[in-house]
């Protein structure tokens, strides 16, 4: 057979369980490579550090996997068209880091058309919560006059970031998230944002694909870096006018 099935099956009761080379992983569907375990902190914390991610439906196995290529942005590798550079610079928002977390997941499992977000069911909110919790998976918040109105969410690893998912409830809302998370990681020096699948929203922001054993030479040793565990702070100049923000995020 030319793709064989050889998924390999993790044991839900031992998050310890190794995962199998990245190289058994499947090409059709492309990059599927283990199926169940459980959605605990270290097994996903072990799976990130190897490049392999959860994606799945609500009410079904887990599914992990690592797709060849993959699609990655490069913190300075971020484009602006005239249009969006002038949203940016018009800064009538507030960008915080990690003040609204549970809000930002909760809008990026809204049904959308054509978002992976509509595949974060409860199991998964419930994960990346508990990692939040213990400082390894962080939001960006975009505020205008009080409302949230677009940002995104993913787990840090060393020097790598690994994009989970984005909304928008205005026009530019997840794209202004992602310029200013650039920013930031940029001055922190991380190598790399994981974007996993490539999309035209994405490559039209600057990701690019990256066959897999490429992307792993770059992220495997970002990942081994020390990293900022804990609640994140911007320490560069953001737009952070507190008129835009929330009463309880200004508080």
């Amino acid at each position: 057979m030319d793709n064989p099935i050889r998924l390999h099956w993790l044991d839900p009761r031992n998050p310890h369980q190794h995962f199998p080379p990245v190289h058994l992983a499947m090409r059709d569907p492309n990059g599927l490579l283990a199926i169940g375990g459980d959605l605990s902190p270290v097994r996903l914390l072990r799976a990130y550090a190897q490049g392999i991610f959860p994606w799945y439906n609500p009410d079904e196995p887990i599914l992990w996997w690592c797709p060849d290529p993959r699609s990655v942005l490069l913190p300075e590798g971020i484009k602006l068209s005239r249009t969006f550079r002038k949203a940016v610079e018009r800064a009538d928002y507030a960008v915080t880091l990690d003040l609204a977390f549970p809000e930002v997941v909760e809008a990026c499992s809204g049904a959308r058309a054509k978002s992976r977000g509509t595949w974060l069911g409860a199991d998964m909110k419930r994960a990346y919560l508990e990692l939040h919790r213990g400082g390894h998976c962080h939001s960006v918040e975009v505020w205008r006059d009080g409302e949230l109105i677009g940002g995104l969410y993913g787990v840090a690893m060393g020097r790598s970031f690994f994009g989970e998912s984005m909304f928008s409830h205005a026009d530019n809302g997840s794209k202004i998230a992602l310029y200013w998370l650039c920013r930031q990681l940029h001055s922190w020096e991380f190598a790399l944002i994981d974007c996993q699948v490539s999309s035209p929203h994405l490559t039209s922001l600057g990701a690019v694909e990256m066959p897999r054993e490429e992307f792993l030479r770059l992220q495997r040793p970002a990942a081994e870096q020390p990293g900022r565990i804990g609640r994140w702070r911007f320490d560069i100049d953001v737009p952070a006018d507190a008129l835009h923000l929330s009463r309880g995020a200004a508080a």
